[in-house]
């Protein structure tokens, strides 16, 4: 069965030996958002048309076709629709063990610092923004070596990489602050819904967690992820029976209980508003032939 979604992505990406790839993307063709989290490797998102909301940290953005974002390790993101407007972007995930090892002055100054957050860098780059030309030029140039994988093209990956690298430390202002108490607790949540979202997590149970009131909790969580702690859970139990669904042939009932829905027509009427179609029907069109 595929993995259920989880909100520390822990998948590799790309080959073991060369950790780099591109995925396009596009809101909401593909998907209606991409929910809160965080990972261990380097991920940039490079907006190619239209516009969307992105969230890095506790700050959301309104991205435009040119914007580049980026999402070093450990750092909460998150991307969703803008109205009913669609969003077409590039999305690049590398590790930072791909670019050096320790041993060398430049391991030592700026990737490591960076796989253990002792590193900022800017979260967003625009067209007026210092380094932006290099930036873009770097990232093209990936792109357009990936797409051929000619002879040694991973060397010119990695060097395009470290150059992309070099375009953002050299730039000053607009820097995320550090993790701090708000973000650290909103991992914790995070982290609870991932492995009991198969439960009943009620809201005291989510409050007891951050070790605050169920009243602070609700008011807190809605101003750090711009949704309610029902709306999140819900639709994390969502994209969890969406992906059982792709994957195997379990029954709709099993699948909704599985995903800790305890009512099936709710399921179906949620499940529905979500994807634009009805369970069955969304199992029928993702390419499984055994339908119950």
């Amino acid at each position: 069965m595929e993995n259920q979604p989880t909100l520390r992505e822990t998948k590799k990406h790309g080959a073991a030996w060369f950790p780099f790839n591109i995925y396009p993307c596009a809101i909401p063709v593909d998907f209606t958002q991409v929910p809160l989290h965080w990972q261990d490797s380097m991920e940039v998102v490079f907006v190619k048309k239209g516009r969307g909301i992105v969230q890095t940290g506790l700050t959301s953005y309104t991205a435009e076709a040119g914007d580049i974002y980026v999402f070093t390790p450990g750092v909460l993101h998150a991307l969703r629709q803008l109205g009913k407007e669609r969003m077409e972007y590039e999305n690049i995930i590398f590790d930072l063990e791909l670019l050096g090892g320790s041993g060398d002055l430049a391991a030592e100054k700026y990737l490591l610092p960076l796989q253990s957050g002792r590193l900022a860098l800017p979260q967003r780059l625009t067209h007026d923004d210092w380094g932006y030309d290099w930036a873009v030029r770097c990232l093209r140039a990936a792109e357009e070596f990936n797409a051929i994988q000619d002879v040694g093209y991973e060397l010119c990956i990695k060097g395009e990489l470290l150059l992309f690298l070099a375009a953002l430390v050299g730039r000053e202002g607009d820097l995320p602050p550090a993790e701090n108490a708000d973000t650290r607790r909103l991992k914790t949540v995070l982290q609870l819904v991932e492995e009991h979202y198969r439960e009943d997590i009620s809201i005291d149970r989510a409050a007891a967690a951050c070790g605050c009131s169920a009243s602070h909790f609700m008011r807190w969580f809605k101003a750090m992820t711009a949704q309610s702690f029902t709306t999140f859970l819900n639709e994390h139990r969502l994209n969890a029976a969406a992906a059982m669904l792709r994957a195997g042939d379990d029954t709709v009932l099993a699948v909704a209980e599985s995903c800790g829905f305890g009512n099936l027509s709710y399921f179906n009427r949620v499940f529905k508003k979500k994807f634009g179609l009805t369970p069955r029907e969304y199992r029928r069109l993702t390419g499984v032939t055994t339908l119950r």
